[in-house]
């Protein structure tokens, strides 16, 4: 039983049959063996980062040469994690749950992360939403005024379901094991472990994850070691775990072997998370005024550096048997625009051709509307096999070089992608604060890792006086000034003078690592 957890939460229907005793020890225990090696590894990322900022650029570790030569494979893959074509993602919310389940998309990955705003009803009731999902007992009614409103609920056939719990470098401040907060990770992981693994391993199915924002194999290590934990304690089958690792920073894509090995008999992939990583060599590079990146509009998969990544991950992963997933399609269809729709379809299904013939077995949707077009486009290139791994690219030879190699040599920065920075990092973190994590803006679906993109490019911008296009010097002053007209345009309300504070506290000044970090301290 737990002993010295704590939990500090509001309580409610959802936290007093999701938290158990008997789940909350597992996440003790989880805690206990766990979080100093957690520690550990959060000052390696700072201290690697001291390196980049004295001009070191990683490559391929030497000590790990042998992993990446050597013949291993991954674990075989069961039956219903075949078949990825289409994956369709969103937060742990109940009616976009059921929505997201019943979109004809193979897989649906329920986020705790990226996607959510972690406030503590959020969190709970996310657990509750999957506890029910895995069951089929899930159901909402929409409420309308003046009579029943429209009922949701599963169709016979779903998607199967992934979870993706937060990162390393997030705590979950309502809950503590003698005074310290314990891993975002651990509590998401453990509390849904424990609750669902035995019923979907005797619905024919298993505990399936996606693994976000790691740095480091020994980051990979650490969450092979929960689950092992996680299945002894409840006496799971060791194996039983299936793991897709988001391929999201930079010095993962240095590591890509290297993650699968460590999680050999847990591990299913790997998924180009394409607008993380972009913030990602950002931030590693932020001081670096040779590699500042252009508008963000011009970063696409079919830059170098973008294409070399995706490349190696498509090579990575087949070669160790692995599924090789591509990344997201955000665009929200407009059923009042059919302009703005075909313009859009066709850059989803451009995005969508390139993936597929590049070998990628599946890939991201943000809405259900883009299930159809990003499964056709699968479905004629792969024709009958589930997936293809055949497709080994012996072609392909990527250097470290060409993946840190961001310069642009036609890229600018232009005002109107100052203000798109400014308008949608205000708008988005607005949203978060007021307990949404999954904000539509500009007929996109924006998370926190396109409001990272904008407020760490900003910051790049003006600490390295970048040149705008028309050789105005982007600084603070102009910053402040853009700043203002575009809260103009915005109105008042809900959390948007918090958020403005927290856009400046984040565009100037000391670098932070994460715009969740500061910002998870207004939530409840």
């Amino acid at each position: 039983m737990a002993t010295d957890i704590q939990v500090f939460g509001a309580e409610s229907a959802a936290s007093g049959k999701m938290l158990s005793q008997d789940a909350l020890a597992l996440v003790e225990e989880l805690h206990r063996k766990l979080e100093p090696t957690r520690q550990k590894l959060l000052a390696a990322r700072a201290a690697r980062q001291l390196q980049f900022d004295q001009g070191h650029l990683p490559t391929f570790l030497e000590e790990t040469r042998n992993i990446r030569e050597g013949s291993w494979q991954v674990a075989s893959c069961p039956a219903d994690l075949q078949k990825r074509r289409v994956e369709i993602t969103g937060p742990t919310e109940r009616k976009m749950m059921i929505n997201a389940l019943n979109s004809g998309a193979q897989m649906f990955m329920a986020d705790f992360e990226d996607s959510l705003s972690p406030t503590w009803t959020n969190i709970v009731e996310g657990q509750q939403n999957l506890f029910d999902a895995v069951r089929r007992t899930i159901s909402f009614e929409a409420p309308a005024p003046g009579g029943a409103g429209k009922q949701y609920k599963l169709n016979e056939k779903v998607a199967t379901l992934i979870v993706r719990p937060r990162g390393w470098h997030l705590n979950e401040k309502h809950v503590t094991v003698e005074g310290t907060q314990v891993s975002a990770s651990l509590f998401d992981f453990g509390v849904h472990f424990f609750h669902n693994a035995a019923e979907l391993l005797k619905r024919g199915s298993g505990p399936y994850y996606y693994l976000p924002k790691q740095e480091s194999h020994l980051e990979a290590r650490l969450w092979n070691e929960a689950f092992l934990i996680a299945q002894a304690r409840l006496g799971i089958p060791r194996g039983s775990i299936r793991a897709t690792c988001l391929i999201e920073t930079m010095p993962a894509a240095f590591e890509m072997d290297e993650f699968l090995y460590e999680l050999r008999e847990h591990a299913s992939g790997h998924n180009a998370g394409r607008w993380d990583y972009i913030f990602s060599l950002i931030k590693k590079l932020r001081n670096r005024k040779d590699l500042i990146l252009p508008d963000r509009g011009q970063i696409t998969m079919t830059t170098p550096f973008m294409r070399a990544y995706t490349d190696l991950l498509v090579q990575t992963c087949h070669k160790r048997g692995a599924h090789a997933m591509g990344g997201m399609a955000p665009f929200i269809p407009s059923r009042k625009n059919p302009e703005i729709n075909e313009a859009a379809l066709a850059k989803v299904r451009d995005d969508k051709e390139r993936e597929a013939n590049d070998g990628f077995d599946g890939t991201w949707v943000a809405h259900p509307d883009l299930v159809t077009t990003a499964m056709e486009v699968f479905d004629r290139v792969l024709g009958d096999k589930p997936h293809q791994k055949d497709r080994t690219r012996p072609e392909v030879h990527i250097q470290a070089s060409q993946l840190v190699d961001t310069r642009l040599p036609h890229g600018t920065i232009t005002e109107a992608g100052v203000r798109n920075n400014i308008s949608v990092a205000i708008q988005y973190m607005s949203g978060w604060l007021d307990g949404n994590g999954a904000v539509a803006i500009n007929n996109l679906m924006e998370d926190a890792a396109t409001a990272e993109i904008s407020r760490a490019q900003l910051w790049q911008w003006i600490t390295n006086s970048a040149k705008l296009a028309d050789g105005r010097v982007f600084d603070k002053a102009l910053y402040q000034k853009i700043r203002d007209e575009e809260v103009g345009k915005l109105g008042h309300g809900g959390q948007l003078d918090a958020a403005v504070k927290l856009l400046d506290q984040l565009a100037s000044g000391a670098f932070l690592d994460f715009l969740t970090l500061p910002a998870y301290q207004q939530l409840e």
